[in-house]
C-alpha cells in the first residue's frame, strides 16, 4: 500500500512538472506578457504586508486544497502548473537572464519550489486515490485519516515554504520588489 502510494506521489510529481513545463514553453506575446506582469505585479502588491510569508502561506493553501477534491483535484493541479509556466514564461519575455535559465529549474532547485511541488504532487494523488477508491465503491471515509494526514503535511509544507520564499525574495530582492515593466 505504502509502495503504492510512494509511486502516484512521484507519478503526480511527473504530472505536475511536465505541465508546468508546457506552460513554460507558450510562447507569450510583449503585450500578454505587459498585461499579465501588470496583474501579477496587483497580485504580488496585494500580498506584500507585515506578514508577507503567511500571504505567500494562504494564496498557496488557497491552490492546494482543491487539488484534495476528488477527481477535480487532478484537472486543478494540472491548470495551476499550467498557470504557473505560462507566468514563467511571461515574465521571461521582458526578462532575457531568464530566458537562459530552463523553466523546471526554478521548481527543483529553490527550497520553496521543492516544497511546493511536494504540496502539490501529494494533493493530485491523494485525489487520484480518492477518486479510484469511489470508482471502486468503496468508502471515502475510508481513506479519511490518509487524507486528513496528507492536508497537515501539504499545509506544514506550505508554510515553511512561504516563509523561505518570502525570506528569500525580500534578501535577494529588496522589500520593495517589483517585476519589470513592458514597455
Amino acid at each position: 500500500m505504502l509502495n503504492r502510494r510512494i509511486l502516484f506521489f512521484f507519478v503526480f510529481l511527473a504530472v505536475f512538472s511536465t505541465a508546468f513545463s508546457l506552460g513554460a514553453e507558450m510562447d507569450v506575446s510583449e503585450e500578454d506578457a505587459s498585461i499579465f506582469l501588470d496583474e501579477f505585479n496587483k497580485l504580488l502588491d496585494s500580498l506584500k504586508g507585515e506578514n508577507f510569508g503567511l500571504e505567500i502561506f494562504l494564496h498557496n493553501v488557497e491552490i492546494a486544497l482543491p487539488m484534495f477534491i476528488p477527481g477535480f483535484g487532478i484537472v486543478w493541479g494540472i491548470f495551476s502548473a499550467f498557470s504557473t509556466g505560462f507566468a514563467f514564461a511571461a515574465i521571461a519575455t521582458t526578462n532575457s537572464l531568464l530566458e537562459k535559465i530552463p523553466p523546471i529549474t526554478m521548481i527543483f532547485t529553490t527550497p520553496f519550489g521543492l516544497m511546493e511541488l511536494a504540496a502539490y504532487s501529494i494533493g493530485m494523488s491523494r485525489s487520484f486515490l480518492l477518486i479510484v477508491g469511489i470508482l471502486k465503491k468503496r468508502s471515502v471515509l475510508q481513506q479519511w485519516k490518509q487524507t486528513v494526514l496528507e492536508i497537515g503535511i501539504v499545509i506544514g509544507l506550505l508554510l515553511l515554504g512561504g516563509i523561505v520564499e518570502a525570506y528569500m525574495i525580500e534578501t535577494l530582492a529588496g522589500p520593495n520588489v517589483t517585476l519589470p515593466k513592458v514597455n
